[in-house]
């Protein structure tokens, strides 16, 4: 799986994670959905990857991601920051997995 940051989103991101305490993970999040299948993707800051983790390199990013989640998503995906909604997109070249992506700041 490979993520490509938009400019805009890497703008956004970085006073997140530019002091390295913090790492990106694109979770599939199921909570409150009653079924891993209706899960919704979501962005979210770690400070480091769970033991079911696993590391792979974005552009410009790394991020971490739950392989048994990654039959969710499709193999080239990009995330945009809209500047005048305040949101971040997940997207695909074949499909829309969401306009408001999900940041978790925890």
């Amino acid at each position: 799986m490979r993520i490509t940051f938009t400019a805009p989103a890497v703008e956004a991101l970085t006073p997140y994670i530019e002091d390295g305490h913090k790492q990106l993970k694109l979770l599939h999040d199921t909570e409150g959905c009653g079924c891993v299948v209706s899960g919704v993707p979501a962005l979210q800051l770690i400070e480091q990857g769970g033991p079911d983790d696993k590391l792979t390199q974005g552009d410009p990013f790394p991020f971490w991601y739950e392989p048994r989640h990654e039959v969710f998503f499709e193999p080239e995906l990009r995330i945009d920051y809209n500047v005048s909604s305040g949101f971040y997109s997940l997207k695909s070249d074949n499909q829309i997995y969401t306009l408001n992506l999900r940041f978790l700041k925890n």
